[in-house]
This record gives C-alpha cells, structure tokens and sequence, in this order.
C-alpha cells in the first residue's frame, strides 16, 4: 500500500473517530435534555395536582362548614320547639302543683 493510501486510510478513521465523539455527544445532550424535560414534566404535574387538591380540600371543608352551620340550626330550632313546648305545659303543671297542694 502507498503512503498516500496509508494516510487517506488514518484520515478517513480519524474522521470517523471523530464523527462517532460528535454523535455520541450530541445523544449526551439530547439524553440530558430529556431528562430536564421529564422532570420538569414531572414538577408541572404534581404542582397541578396540589392546587387541585387544595381546591377540593377548601370545597369539602366549606361543605362541612355549611352541613355544620345547618345542624346547629336545625339543633337550635328543635331546643326552641322544646322550649316552647316546656313553656305551654308551665301553666298545666304549676296547676296540677296547685291542685295538689291545696289538696293536701
């Protein structure tokens, strides 16, 4: 083999060398890039979810308020019913003491 075959051969396997460095820095970078992404991805993800979750926690928390608002409504309005209804028995009961006492 010549020289000049010898050194296109060297050249042409540099070349090569070289290109397949090239190559597998770019698959580094694009690997490496993918990875950003994906994490990012990822962040954007559970950060959506939180603020979901803080919706529905604040929805459920309001609800829970409300039902509790309107048990101590309707406790309230039974105590008054019971309340009035203690006080329309008073005037029966402090007759039936009366009667009673005069009875004896």
């Amino acid at each position: 083999m010549s020289l000049e075959a010898i050194q296109k051969v060297t050249a042409a396997e540099q070349a090569a060398r070289e290109q397949k460095a090239r190559a597998a820095d770019e698959a580094k970078r694009i690997v490496a890039d993918a990875e950003r992404a994906g994490k990012q991805l990822v962040a954007d993800a559970r950060a959506q979810a939180e603020e979901v979750v803080k919706a529905m926690l604040a929805e459920a928390e309001e609800r829970a308020g409300n039902r509790a608002q309107q048990a101590l409504a309707d406790s309230a309005a039974q105590c008054e019913a019971l309340k009035q209804a203690a006080r329309g028995r008073l005037d029966r009961a402090a007759g039936l003491i009366v009667g009673r006492v005069g009875n004896s």
